[in-house]
């Protein structure tokens, strides 16, 4: 196997690996709320009424999931690579906030730092990958 298909392999796994981890986060924020609020890393988590905010997170993240996915269906890698350097931005975002509000550094970092680094490594190997007409051009 070449390093290209290796690649484009890797590609693959890591954008389905991906977004089925970040749909079962999801699931569970809408299931199970209060259980997950803490691993998040903010200092408190939500209670009462303000908890049902974490099902917006659960949508989103949901969501988040599908999309790459919904790319890779339709056969737009390139768009799928587009969208997990964008998608990156979310937990970039979670982690800022979680360090800017005193939240826990060692989760911010371990977990939102980690997931924003692998998603857009993911993004960037779709982005990089050679196509059957750029490997015949380049030949």
């Amino acid at each position: 196997m070449n390093a290209s298909r290796l690649t484009s392999r890797l590609a693959t796994a890591l954008t389905v690996a991906g977004a089925g981890f970040i749909g079962y986060i999801g699931f569970r924020y809408l299931t199970d709320p209060q259980d997950m609020a803490p691993g998040f890393g903010m200092r408190v988590a939500p209670a009462g009424e303000a908890a049902d905010f974490l099902n917006v997170k659960g949508v989103r993240d949901i969501a988040s999931g599908l999309v790459p996915l919904a790319l890779l269906a339709a056969g737009q890698r390139r768009s799928a690579g587009i969208a997990m350097l964008v998608t990156a931005l979310i937990p970039t975002g979670d982690m800022l906030t979680i360090l800017r509000h005193d939240g826990s550094t060692p989760t911010a970092l371990g977990v939102h730092g980690v997931t924003a680094a692998l998603v857009a490594a993911t993004g960037l190997l779709l982005l990089n990958e050679r196509t059957p007409q750029t490997r015949t051009a380049t030949a």
